[in-house]
């Protein structure tokens, strides 16, 4: 979400009073502008106020139920709305897009890698330029924007790193024919990329293939979950934003 703040135009003072305006007329003016004085500090207090509660509303925290789909959305109905425009676009079940994400950066908009550590203390570069709600790489993402035509796709914004999500697992169901209900090898694939899931580089990563299973467990749930509550989800999904 991009916040802007309109400036003020600054307003035009009129024309001198004229010489022979009487004593009377300039002490009332006086005066009114001595009661105007003290609003100012208000005024900027006021307007304070509105660009804090702007900027909190560029931002978004990670749900409180994340292992509950129907919590989640209850709590985040536009998050409801961007998984169906990414279902309906590119035919990525809701429940595995969810769980991509859950695995991907726990909802946080703004997540990065760890840094490594130089001598276990000194903070070093990070492992790669994933960022965003699913962690792409600055390439990937670029060769997303170039796709689908949207330059101004930000990877912290929710509705489009769910929509990456879809586009990427499409893209493997068409490259390398797996479905888009198969959680686990498309998250394999996910993060190995289309050339390393046809070599085989996930094999040797035990690591790697437990977050696959976990990722492939989350789908199942979330799908689960969302079978009794996405009827009720779907009445409202055009009425909250």
């Amino acid at each position: 979400m991009h916040c802007h703040i309109r400036q003020a135009h600054p307003v035009r003072q009129g024309a001198p009073q004229a010489k022979e305006a009487s004593q009377a007329s300039v002490s009332l003016s006086l005066r009114q502008g001595a009661a105007r004085g003290p609003r100012r500090p208000r005024a900027i207090a006021w307007l304070a106020g509105l660009l804090a509660l702007g900027l909190a509303a560029c931002t978004s925290s990670p749900p409180d139920q994340v292992a509950n789909a129907c919590g989640i959305f209850e709590e985040k109905r536009s998050w409801y709305k961007a998984m169906k425009r990414a279902e309906d676009r590119w035919g990525l079940p809701v429940g595995v897009n969810l769980a991509f994400i859950r695995q991907e950066s726990s909802f946080e908009a703004k997540a990065r890698p760890d840094r490594k550590r130089i001598l276990g203390i000194i903070p070093g570069p990070r492992p790669s330029s994933a960022y965003g709600y699913a962690q792409a790489t600055t390439p990937t993402w670029e060769d997303y924007q170039r796709d689908v035509r949207r330059p101004g796709a930000d990877r912290d914004d929710f509705s489009d790193a769910v929509d990456f999500v879809g586009w990427y697992t499409s893209r493997a169901s068409r490259t390398l024919g797996l479905s888009q209900s198969d959680a686990y090898r498309q998250y394999l694939a996910y993060h190995e990329g289309f050339g390393g899931y046809r070599s085989g580089s996930y094999r040797n990563k035990a690591w790697l293939q437990k977050a696959a299973r976990r990722v492939a467990n989350n789908a199942s749930v979330y799908e689960r979950q969302l079978a009794g509550c996405e009827r009720s989800l779907n009445r409202s999904r055009f009425l909250f934003f």
